[in-house]
């Protein structure tokens, strides 16, 4: 069931904005570096709740709400999920714990809510013929073409629009903040590189399309390894690339390539994959290779950091370099997000939080300032030595 407005009148209307997402920074009482820079204009926190983890049941869905309502009060604003996470159950326990903190008087423009697509969203459990399964519900239902599925992956503007729609439903809003095309590199085995930007293009004129109708304010790409590997790698996806997709896609819909909406990128990025930071694989066309870091400040697209515990690896291994260069810090989860939210040029870190208590930890972190800038390089040096 989709969350109603807060007097039960439908959908909660509105966006992030400027005013809201700066008031909600100062009211938390946190270090100001906890909130990171959204093109100039929004405060969005340097920690985000990411709802990925968890089995399909009913006692995650109430775990999931706690964290959302404790998460949104105490100072972290950013939520991202998918259509399919947890058998698409995320969205509505998301919505549970978003309608409490709204009726307590939290302003739904001072929240950054992004969601993903393109895997299927499936019934509650894998199908047995999953080829039988995309046939029927997919291929049958006009969703997609044969040729725009890679296994459970559908890459289709009528799959991608159906999936906004599915995530504004289920987390009961009208708008979303933004909306990501989650690991298109898959199809790059399957039909080839050339294939792929050919469908993203189709797939990025109906995201224009869903910002010019009000569905998304802004949209972008989610990918587990297309930013992170060597510029010759099959799976490496340029970002000005799609940029220049980007801009073609606007012109399509409003007539001006310039006011194109491709805004964020999400990428895997801790102490143990730093490849974002530390490898030097994109050209933005000013001249030289620079990380993918660099290359989304340069192209103005806010970056978010999937994976910053690592599966929950890095809450329970510590990592000498961190310890060292952090020993004040309660523990090794603190640590590596303390590493992960003092890297230049990443915007938020996402964490899949397991239980409401663990969210303490992340907020005690929240209140205490960044690395500095040559304590943070200092770690890179101590690798290398």
């Amino acid at each position: 069931m989709g969350l109603l407005g807060r007097r039960g009148t439908g959908p909660v209307p509105g966006v992030a904005t400027a005013e809201a997402t700066r008031a909600y920074s100062r009211e938390r009482g946190l270090d100001p570096g906890h909130y990171s820079d959204f093109q100039g204009r929004l405060k969005l926190s340097a920690i985000g709740l990411g709802t990925f983890p968890g089995a399909a049941d009913d006692a995650t869905d109430r775990a999931i709400a706690d964290i959302v309502h404790k998460g949104l009060v105490g100072g972290l604003n950013v939520i991202d999920t998918a259509a399919h996470y947890r058998y698409g159950r995320s969205l509505g326990a998301i919505a549970a714990g978003l309608r409490r903190a709204l009726d307590e008087g939290l302003d739904r423009k001072a929240l950054w809510l992004m969601s993903k697509g393109g895997f299927v969203t499936l019934p509650g459990k894998t199908p047995a013929d999953p080829r039988a399964y995309i046939e029927a519900e997919i291929i049958a239902k006009g969703l997609g073409r044969p040729e725009d599925c890679a296994g459970l992956h559908v890459l289709s503007p009528r799959h991608i629009r159906a999936q906004i729609d599915q995530s504004r439903q289920g987390l009961g809003v009208e708008t979303l903040d933004a909306f990501l095309v989650d690991q298109p590199e898959v199809h790059i085995p399957v039909a080839g590189k050339a294939a792929l930007i050919e469908r993203l293009g189709s797939v990025f004129v109906a995201l224009e399309q869903a910002v010019f109708d009000g569905a998304i304010g802004y949209y972008g790409v989610s990918s587990f390894e297309a930013f992170r590997v060597a510029t010759d790698d099959p799976s490496f996806l340029s970002l000005a690339s799609l940029v220049a997709l980007a801009e073609k896609a606007a012109k399509a819909v409003t007539g001006s390539e310039r006011d194109h909406h491709f805004a964020v990128i999400q990428l895997p990025f801790n102490a143990v994959m730093p490849e974002g930071f530390s490898r030097f694989n994109q050209i933005t066309g000013q001249g030289g290779e620079v990380s993918t870091l660099q290359a989304a400040l340069a192209l103005n697209l806010y970056t978010v950091a999937s994976h910053g515990l690592f599966k929950g690896h890095l809450a329970k291994r510590p990592i000498d370099i961190l310890v060292q260069a952090m020993p004040r810090l309660a523990n090794d989860a603190q640590r590596a997000l303390q590493f992960n939210r003092s890297t230049p040029g990443l915007g938020t870190t996402l964490v899949g939080l397991s239980s409401p208590a663990h969210l303490d930890d992340v907020l005690a972190l929240a209140r205490l300032p960044l690395l500095s800038h040559s304590a943070y390089m200092a770690l890179y040096h101590r690798t290398d030595n």
